[in-house]
């Protein structure tokens, strides 16, 4: 299969699964427990999170494109399963985070997602060097949401108690 018929695939089921994700809950402005959150300064607008999330993941999307292209390429299998944990891991953020309101926990998983994040990078740079240049952008973000879920945590001892947990899904059947 050619590299953009890769990507046809991977870019489409990143975004539908990261959209997924983020609306198996109430997320930002529609969570009433992260409205009552102490936030740190540094939080960006609500708007740029869904920007940057989409953005990320294209880039990403991408990027797994160009490694799943490159057959026969030594590490491929590795780093493609890296990828895949990472992924894995930063799907369940949103609902560890917003859903169970379980701070701590969902910072766990982010520390788990990144080092996973940045072995399947440096993988990924041993077989396309532009496939890590794009992963890039992805390990800043998720560096920054791990200060912001650090900080919040910080701000809001007990924050699980602070409004009931989410179980209902923000995904219209």
């Amino acid at each position: 299969m050619s590299f953009l018929r890769w990507a046809v695939v991977t870019v489409p089921l990143i975004l539908l699964l990261g959209f997924l994700s983020g609306r198996s809950v109430p997320v930002g402005s529609e969570s009433p427990w992260y409205a009552a959150l102490v936030k740190p300064e540094v939080t960006p607008p609500n708007w740029l999170f869904p920007v940057a999330w989409t953005t990320l993941y294209v880039l990403i999307g991408v990027a797994l494109a160009m490694i799943l292209h490159a057959r026969g390429a030594r590490g491929r299998g590795l780093a493609i399963t890296l990828f895949v944990v990472q992924l894995a891991l930063n799907l369940v953020w949103t609902p560890l985070f917003f859903g169970a309101h379980q701070v701590w926990l969902a910072l766990a998983d982010l520390v788990a997602l990144l080092v996973i994040a940045i072995a399947a990078t440096v993988l990924f740079g041993r077989i396309r060097t532009i496939a890590a240049w794009l992963m890039l952008p992805y390990l800043i973000w998720v560096s920054f949401a791990g200060v912001l879920t650090w900080r919040i945590g910080q701000l809001n001892p007990g924050a699980e108690t602070l409004v009931p947990a989410a179980h209902t899904s923000q995904v219209i059947g």
